[in-house]
């Protein structure tokens, strides 16, 4: 059964059109995009959510789009009291709030997959890093990582999540900018681990120093398929390999998101 199976009764057919079956799901919270034409229609749709998943307590609706630097939305609360939550994906726990940082359960896949490629040892450096969805499972494998988050609220969610999956005392925490970032502590860096924000992608430039010949270097950005070979043409001049691309889902009508596994060097 979906949202529109259950709703088909509740919104007239001529709107049907508008309702998406998918809804994000963090913790124990729900977060849907509900389109103009289906204001009217916002508390059914949460209804909707909570009977379709049960462990659902909260539902919010995004109510404007991802703009301010610690790129967190606004929401309007649908169902539910509290925007906090424990987030949990392959054994590990996340808690934050959502209404104060940055995260999206759309990645845990894709983050076990890196997890897997660390190595006991690395020098690990993760910018953007929000509450630790990337950084911790990399420390979980023995490698010391240095963790840059710019958001203050974030980072005091990033220090509880340390503690919570007892790796505090192999992550170092850098409250800064990314884009600042001359020489940290650890650099060059065995593995760069980069969640890069929409319209970020100038780090790369800042990155580049950062990382040892024959290091990997694990770049996210946002773009369209047919660009896929001008961005593949444009790391290769770079003086990088690309040993995998993928995209980790769609963000918006033939916009998504793509991971590229970069070794420098040959």
């Amino acid at each position: 059964m979906n949202l529109r199976t259950i709703l088909a009764g509740v919104i007239p057919g001529d709107k049907q059109k508008y309702l998406s079956d998918r809804f994000d799901v963090i913790g124990d919270i729900a977060v849907v995009v509900i389109p103009p034409e289906l204001a009217e229609y916002r508390q059914e749709i949460a209804l909707g959510v909570l009977s379709l998943r049960r462990n659902i307590r909260t539902v919010l609706a995004k109510s404007s789009p991802v703009e301010r630097d610690e790129r967190v939305p606004g929401y309007e609360m649908l169902i539910g009291h509290s925007t906090v939550t424990e987030h949990r994906e392959y054994g590990y726990r996340y808690r934050l709030d959502i209404s104060e940082v940055f995260f999206t359960g759309r990645l845990s896949t894709e983050r076990q997959r890196v997890a897997g490629t660390v190595v006991a040892g690395e020098q690990v450096l993760v910018p953007f890093c929000g509450v630790g969805p990337f950084a911790i499972p990399a420390a979980d494998r023995e490698a010391s990582v240095t963790a840059v988050e710019n958001n203050p609220a974030a980072v005091r969610w990033l220090r509880e999540n340390l503690a919570l999956n007892g790796v505090e005392d192999r992550v170092r925490v850098l409250e800064a900018d990314a884009f600042t970032l001359t020489d940290p502590a650890g650099a060059p860096f065995d593995r760069v681990i980069c969640p890069t924000p929409y319209g970020g992608d100038e780090i790369l430039n800042v990155l580049a120093p950062l990382v040892r010949d024959g290091g990997m270097l694990h770049f996210y950005t946002f773009t369209s398929d047919p660009q896929i070979p001008g961005l593949i043409s444009d790391f290769e001049k770079r003086g990088y390999s690309v040993l995998f691309t993928h995209r980790c889902g769609w963000v918006a009508p033939a916009i998504g998101r793509y991971v590229f596994d970069l070794r420098k060097g040959v």
